[in-house]
């Protein structure tokens, strides 16, 4: 038993659980998590709240979004070219999301893989790389 505490206590302390039982898949102390989870805090948190569930009617959330764990290339452009009158997995928000394209290639990489990989949420990370072919390719 004490074994099975000790493991829980070390995935605890590297980041795998938070606290607020959300589940993510990049370690916290790392210089991207904490990046990503700074970004989000600061762009991100007043629209999608801490919980990442949204504002009904609003602001769509991102906790359990097909939008958010789907196709990487569309969550780019959204949150590069912002979005407005769309459904989001069937169900309309009012709020206009602006565009973040002020942001780097690296900075939308990390608080895209925090997003992805938090709330709920199990998604592979995005890549500087990934963002930098989609700001190349245009809307």
């Amino acid at each position: 038993m004490k074994l099975i505490a000790a493991g829980f206590a070390l995935l605890l302390g590297m980041g795998f659980f938070s606290p607020d039982n959300q589940t993510s898949f990049i370690p916290s102390g790392t210089a991207a998590a904490d990046s990503g989870k700074q970004l989000y805090t600061t762009y991100c948190l007043s629209c999608h709240q801490a919980s990442g569930k949204g504002v009904p009617s609003l602001n769509p959330p991102l906790a359990g979004s097909s939008w958010v764990t789907g196709d990487k290339q569309r969550l780019i452009r959204v949150v590069l070219n912002g979005l407005e009158g769309e459904d989001i997995d069937g169900e309309t928000y009012n709020n206009v999301m602006p565009g973040h394209d002020f942001l780097t290639d690296q900075q939308l990489s990390e608080v895209l893989t925090y997003i992805r990989s938090s709330f709920g949420n199990k998604a592979d990370a995005v890549t500087a790389a990934e963002v930098k072919a989609v700001r190349s390719a245009g809307k």
